[in-house]
C-alpha cells in the first residue's frame, strides 16, 4: 500500500503516476487528505484533553491536602468530564483512521517511470524475442488432442472428480509434472534461493499483506468456515513469512523458492483461450521471492529476469519477454516483465511467468522493515517471479516437440523424467 508521505508530498505527481494505471486518483487523494487532516485534529485535541486530565488529577490530591473538599470535588467532576471526552475522541479517531486506511488501500502501486503507457495487453512492449521455432511434419495437434492420444492427461475425468479446470495427469504426464517441478526447484536453489514448503491455506492477514485482499477476493477460493483462503500463488505464504519482521540490513537480500499447487476461480474466463491447459482452476507453479534493499531492488529484478530466462531457454522453446504497460499491470506491481512461449499448434503466445518488483508497496502492508546503518527502520522492497508455471509450459512442450514417433522430451528434463520420448 502507498504511504501518506507518497500521496501528500507531491499530490500532482501521485495523480499523474496513478493515471498511467488507468486510475483517476484525484478524488480519492482529496478524501485521504481530508481524513488525514481530521485524524490529526482529533489526535491533537485528544492529546490536549489527556494533558488537562492528568493536570486536573494531580490537583485533586493537593486540594484534598489543603482541606479544600468542595474544590477537590469540582476537580473530580472536571476529570470525569475530560475522561468521557477523551474516550469519545478515541472512538472518533479510530473511525476516522479506519476510513483513512480503507481509502488508501483502494489505490494501486505507483508504476515505475519506464512502464509503458497503455491500457491493454496490446500496448505491452516486447523487449526480447527468441524465435526458436520447430518444424512439425504434418498437422500440428493441440495439446488437448495429444494428451488424449498418448493418455497422459484426462480432462473429462477431472470434470467428473471436481469440475472443468481440474485435469488429472496420468502415467508419463504425471511424471513430466513432477520432473518439471523438481527441475525448476533445482535451478532456483543452484541460483541461491532457499527452498521452503509453505502451507497452501492462508489467513486473511496474509492475503492482505501481499495485496490479494481486498482487490482479488472474488478470484480466491475461500474456506469460509475457518476464514482461510487457498493460495493463488506461493508468493502469498512465502512473502508473508516476513510479515511484522524487522531484518538486519546485512541479511538482505533474502531469496526463497517454493513449489505449491495454486488455486484460482478465474471467474468470467471462457472460450477457446481457456481450452485444455490454457487456463485452469488448479495448477502447479514454482515461485521465487526476494526481499531486497531499496537501493538494489531493480538490479535484483534484472537478475531475476535473467534467471527465469535461463530456465525457459533451457527447455528449447521459442519465447519472448514483455514489459507490461500501466493498464495491464497488477494492482501491487511497480514494474512487471512477462514471459511467453509460442504454441506451434495454437499459433499463439502463452504466458508462463511474471516477474515483478513491488518496491515498498507490499512491505508497507506487511510492516516488513530493515534496520539501516543508523539503526533506523526502513521499509524493504519485495519482488517475486514464476519460475515457472507448469500448465502452459507443458502445453508448449507437448505441441512443439511432437514428432511422428512421439513427443520428444527436452534434454535437460531427461534425468528427471527417466524417459526421452512419450510414445
Amino acid at each position: 500500500m502507498l504511504t501518506l508521505k507518497q500521496l501528500r508530498d507531491d499530490k500532482a505527481e501521485a495523480i499523474r503516476r496513478l493515471q498511467k494505471k488507468g486510475v483517476d486518483a484525484a478524488p480519492i487523494i482529496a478524501r485521504i487528505e481530508e481524513l488525514d487532516d481530521k485524524r490529526k485534529a482529533l489526535q491533537s485535541e485528544l492529546d490536549n484533553c489527556l494533558a488537562e486530565q492528568n493536570k486536573a488529577a494531580k490537583q485533586i490530591g493537593a486540594l484534598m491536602g489543603k482541606g479544600a473538599r468542595e474544590e477537590a470535588e469540582a476537580k473530580k467532576q472536571e476529570v470525569a468530564a475530560l475522561k468521557s471526552r477523551s474516550q469519545q475522541l478515541q472512538e472518533e479517531s479510530k473511525v476516522v483512521a479506519d476510513e483513512l486506511q480503507a481509502a488508501i488501500v483502494t489505490l494501486p502501486n505507483f508504476p515505475a517511470d519506464i512502464v509503458p503507457e497503455g491500457r491493454t495487453a496490446e500496448d505491452n512492449v516486447v523487449v526480447k524475442l527468441v524465435e526458436n521455432y520447430t518444424e512439425i511434419s504434418g498437422e500440428a495437434l493441440p495439446h488437448w488432442e495429444l494428451a488424449q492420444k498418448y493418455d497422459i492427461i484426462d480432462f473429462d475425468l477431472g470434470v467428473k472428480l471436481t469440475g472443468a479446470g481440474f485435469p488429472v495427469y496420468k502415467g508419463k504426464g504425471a511424471r513430466l509434472q513432477r520432473a518439471l517441478i523438481n527441475y525448476f526447484l533445482d535451478c532456483n536453489t543452484r541460483a541461491g534461493y532457499q527452498e521452503v514448503e509453505p502451507p497452501i491455506l492462508v489467513n486473511e492477514a496474509s492475503g492482505f499483506g501481499t495485496g490479494q485482499l481486498p482487490d482479488k477476493e472474488g478470484q480466491m477460493y475461500h474456506a469460509s468456515a475457518d476464514g482461510y483462503y487457498l493460495v493463488p500463488t506461493a508468493e502469498v505464504p512465502v512473502t508473508n513469512i516476513f510479515r511484522d519482521v524487522i531484518l538486519e540490513q546485512s541479511e538482505l537480500p533474502v531469496k526463497l523458492t517454493a513449489y505449491t499447487p495454486c488455486f484460482r476461480r478465474e471467474a468470467g474466463s471462457y472460450g477457446k483461450d481457456v481450452r485444455g491447459l490454457n487456463r485452469l482452476h488448479q495448477f502447479d507453479k514454482v515461485e521465487i521471492v526476494q526481499v531486497s534493499h531499496p537501493d538494489s531492488s531493480y538490479e535484483a529484478l534484472d537478475k531475476m529476469v535473467e534467471h527465469v530466462e535461463s530456465i525457459v531457454a533451457s527447455l528449447g522453446l521459442p519465447y519472448r519477454i514483455l514489459r507490461l504497460c500501466g493498464g495491464d499491470m497488477s494492482f501491487t506491481s511497480a514494474l512487471t516483465y512477462d514471459f511467453e512461449v509460442y504454441s506451434e499448434a495454437q499459433q499463439r503466445w502463452l504466458e508462463v511467468s511474471s516477474v515483478s518488483n513491488f518496491e515498498s508497496f507490499q512491505a508497507n502492508r506487511l510492516k516488513l522493515r530493515y534496520r539501516d546503518d543508523n539503526r533506523k527502520t526502513q521499509l524493504a522492497h519485495t519482488l517475486n517471479g514464476s519460475s515457472l508455471a507448469l500448465p502452459r509450459i507443458v502445453a508448449a512442450l507437448l505441441e512443439n516437440n511432437q514428432t511422428e514417433e512421439g513427443i520428444r522430451i527436452p534434454e535437460v528434463l531427461i534425468p528427471y523424467t527417466g524417459f526421452d520420448i512419450i510414445k
